[in-house]
């Protein structure tokens, strides 16, 4: 029997600073899209939650994803400090319209192809198969630490041609950076980040002025080489490009590893299908991103009014300059789009139609690097081990834009 996620009945409310709702915001989205899919949570500030809502608007030119430019002004001290920061150095893709975004977007795009990704996979695996090598003479794996961080680390850094010799700081890095992004940030949250920051641009800077000393074979040099060829990507830029690209590159990946061993780990005839049918490999990864995936909402704003329609019938206007959440992880549990969707379920026909990886010019640009290494990742893992056993509760970071497992000890026997 295939066991369900339990979804109790709480409250409708969005409020991220509730340890329940941080610890499980499942069914808090089924609440808010089954009473209030078009919540208000404050002054000029809206949550989606229903599958149509959610696509529609990341998919729509009348929104921005440039906050600093479009949003209306805030008076909370949080929002002010967001605000300072971000103007105050080169804005990455993931925050710019087009036709910025439309430039900076073209040249990276080749490498993260499908195909430019595909001639990855026997690295990848080589790396896979090291790291379960060593799991399999200790007869234990820590997933994080062990396999689902040091792989896509090491993939993007070889990408990059990145020295990986300060990977433990990179991931701390990465863990305070991401910590920004959370709803509830504090102006103490701001404060570490700027730190890192302060570590981290000076550290890049140094690799980027050798790399255009010494180019190489890598995405950087590439990199490089366009902005010398005139196409507009000046130093403000390049090291938003490289934060993004060092970062983001494995953070998310990161996390759809250790999200998707759990999610396997309460469904184990799921594992057995999955190792018996190796052709499952991709609608298995867009199953487990769907079910729990990393990124859990990411923020629009309207640049005209946007009419929504409630559930009564009633249409709630949306206004120029407000804030608007798209709920990633609702709208992927949304049942007028997937069926039962609280069960994972890795034959279901249109898991590929998760928002996991949002919508639009803004879909992730990595995402078939994420897919991929994660299918080699825990593809190689289930048909490597015929037992797979928590040693413990796993521990879960306190986030919830990028949702997390910290810690996974697993006892493993090979089949």
């Amino acid at each position: 029997m295939m066991a369900d996620r339990s979804v109790p009945a709480v409250e409708a409310i969005w409020d991220p600073t509730r340890p329940e709702f941080r610890a499980d915001p499942y069914p808090f989205y089924d609440a808010l899209r089954s009473h209030d899919p078009v919540s208000s949570t404050g002054p000029d500030t809206w949550v989606l939650t229903r599958y149509r809502d959610v696509a529609e608007t990341l998919r729509s030119p009348l929104f921005s994803r440039d906050v600093e430019a479009s949003a209306k002004p805030s008076n909370d001290p949080v929002a002010q400090r967001r605000r300072q920061r971000r103007s105050g150095s080169a804005k990455t893709i993931l925050n710019l319209d087009p036709p910025d975004h439309t430039r900076l977007r073209r040249l990276v795009t080749k490498a993260f192809t499908p195909s430019a990704i595909e001639r990855l996979r026997p690295r990848i695996q080589s790396m896979v198969d090291i790291a379960l090598d060593t799991a399999q003479q200790r007869e234990t794996l820590e997933l994080i630490e062990d396999l689902a961080f040091p792989v896509p680390f090491q993939v993007i850094s070889e990408l990059l041609d990145m020295p990986t010799d300060r990977a433990d700081e990179m991931r701390s890095w990465s863990q305070v950076l991401t910590a920004s992004l959370e709803p509830d940030v504090d102006l103490e949250t701001f404060d570490r980040t700027d730190a890192v920051l302060a570590e981290m641009i000076p550290y890049l800077w140094e690799i980027i002025e050798q790399r255009r000393n010494a180019p190489g074979d890598d995405l950087l040099s590439a990199l490089i080489a366009v902005e010398e060829q005139g196409d507009r990507l000046d130093a403000a830029e390049m090291i938003a490009f490289v934060l993004l690209l060092y970062v983001a590159g494995h953070e998310t990946t990161v996390n759809l590893i250790g999200n998707g061993m759990l999610a396997l780990l309460e469904h184990p005839d799921q594992i057995e299908l999955w190792r018996s049918r190796p052709d499952l490999d991709e609608r298995a990864v867009d199953e487990l991103l769907r079910y729990d995936g990393p990124v859990q909402h990411t923020v629009r704003i309207p640049l005209e009014p946007i009419d929504y329609e409630h559930l009564d019938g009633r249409i709630v206007t949306v206004e120029p300059g407000d804030t608007v959440l798209t709920v990633l992880g609702a709208a992927n549990h949304d049942p007028a789009v997937f069926d039962d969707p609280h069960r994972l379920d890795l034959l279901r026909p249109n898991s590929h139609r998760h928002l996991a990886f949002a919508s639009g010019i803004h879909y992730c640009l990595g995402a078939s690097l994420a897919r991929l290494e994660a299918s080699i990742a825990l593809g190689s893992l289930i048909r490597r081990f015929g037992t797979i056993e928590l040693l413990s509760e796993p521990t879960w970071r306190d986030r919830l834009t990028i949702r997390g497992v910290d810690r996974m000890d697993l006892r493993v026997e090979p089949l």
